[in-house]
């Protein structure tokens, strides 16, 4: 009988951990609220993006640190470093979406992430440095491997009358995941991992999904309690938006 792979154990793990994420995401993108929680999300988005760039580049670095004994850092390390590379100014492509729906750019910054978000993130920056940085692959695997489709994105943007302007980022992933998810799952076949390198990979991925599901669940919980706080970080009167809204098509041939 042959053995499984590495990239296809660890789908097998998400895909037995990810249905309380997709039952979560679901509630949210199907919530006759989503018009005034979407900025809260792009923000949620914001909040674990612009950790990106330097969690993989210490990442990067703890490999290095390991890579005269390590077979498995020596080789993650220059992945890590290319993959740093790809991922620079996604952030600024959130905070331009922001922005262009009506936020303030400084009181983006001034909004403290949410505990869920800080956990989500401050578990990979620990297990990277602490205990092997091939423990980021299974965030970016539950991060890049499932992105949505172009038509989901023009039929939640269409249903919920959003702007489309608040999709450019979600657009360009849209084209750009499935590349990385694949570069993510190969790059795990050719590595020499153990068991515990296995195990550690598998628990990122879990965090990752559960931590997401509480970030989302944040924001609906904030929405149906009235404490949502998209107003301190938006306009004081916003950009007009009653005349009609570019479609997420226009805002992809725009990309």
């Amino acid at each position: 009988m042959t053995t499984p792979s590495h990239s296809q154990q660890l789908r097998v793990k998400i895909r037995l951990a990810e249905p309380r994420m997709l039952q979560v995401s679901h509630q949210f993108w199907t919530n006759p609220q989503l018009a005034q929680m979407f900025p809260e999300f792009l923000f949620m988005m914001h909040s674990i993006i612009r950790s990106s760039v330097l969690l993989i580049n210490l990442a990067a670095e703890s490999a290095q640190s390991r890579a005269a004994s390590d077979p498995v850092s020596r080789t993650v390390a220059g992945y890590y470093k290319t993959h740093a590379l790809e991922e620079m100014h996604h952030d600024d492509w959130l905070l331009d979406d922001l922005v262009a729906i009506g936020a303030e750019r400084p009181r983006v910054y001034d909004r403290l992430p949410s505990p869920a978000v800080a956990s989500l993130v401050g578990a990979q920056y620990y297990w990277a440095l602490h205990s092997h940085p091939v423990s980021l692959f299974g965030y970016l695997a539950v991060l890049e491997g499932n992105p949505p489709s172009m038509e989901q994105l023009g039929e939640i943007c269409a249903s919920h009358g959003l702007p489309a302007e608040g999709f450019r980022t979600m657009i360009k992933h849209a084209k750009l995941d499935p590349h990385h998810r694949d570069e993510i799952y190969a790059q795990l076949d050719h590595l020499p991992l153990t068991e515990n390198h296995s195990e550690l990979i598998a628990l990122s991925a879990f965090h990752t999904i559960e931590h997401i599901s509480l970030a989302l669940e944040e924001i609906m919980d904030a929405q149906r309690s009235g404490r949502a706080l998209t107003d301190t970080m938006m306009q004081a009167a916003p950009p007009d938006t009653a005349g009609a809204r570019p479609s997420v098509k226009a805002a992809r041939s725009a990309q």
